[in-house]
């Protein structure tokens, strides 16, 4: 059996890295930065609006789960 070498990067990764192989100027990086957060909160938005809608979810849940205190406190 062939045995596999687990790369230290995934694909996103590697090419991000080939892309950005040189220094950005600081208003790049924001911009990148910016592009990156974008992209994620776009995800995470069409997946609770999924739930939204599957779960069949009322103004008045979303005010409940707002005011819930999740956060939980290690002493």
């Amino acid at each position: 059996m062939q045995s596999l070498i687990k790369q230290p990067f995934n694909n996103a990764q590697l090419e991000l890295l080939k892309v950005f192989s040189h220094n950005l100027q600081e208003n790049e990086l924001m911009d990148l930065k910016r592009i990156i957060v974008k992209f994620f909160a776009e995800k995470l938005i069409t997946i609770a609006d999924k739930k939204w809608d599957e779960e069949q979810l009322s103004d008045a849940d979303m005010d409940a789960l707002l005011a819930q205190k999740l956060r939980k406190i290690h002493s």
